[in-house]
């Protein structure tokens, strides 16, 4: 599942991921997702959709990676970039 509103309350979240399946696997889910996040945001420096001058790169979707881990399998959609031109 993707939770697209990070700002939600701790407790809401905490509700979201308790209602699933297996709560510990959505959590670290969800956790790889802002991270990827993060550091494309950085790599890019601008915001996913954001116009700056300051670009570097430009998002070009994503490709999904089988990810294994101790607490299970999840599947990742990490993000591709391309440089500016």
């Amino acid at each position: 599942m993707v939770y697209t509103n990070s700002n939600l309350p701790f407790e809401k979240m905490l509700l979201q991921f308790m209602s699933e399946k297996d709560p510990m696997l959505s959590m670290l889910k969800w956790l790889c997702d802002q991270l990827m996040e993060a550091e494309v945001t950085s790599k890019v420096n601008a915001e996913k959709s954001e116009r700056s001058p300051e670009r570097s790169g430009y998002r070009s979707g994503y490709r999904v990676r089988r990810f294994d881990t101790r607490m299970g399998t999840i599947y990742l959609f990490v993000p591709k970039l391309l440089p500016c031109m």
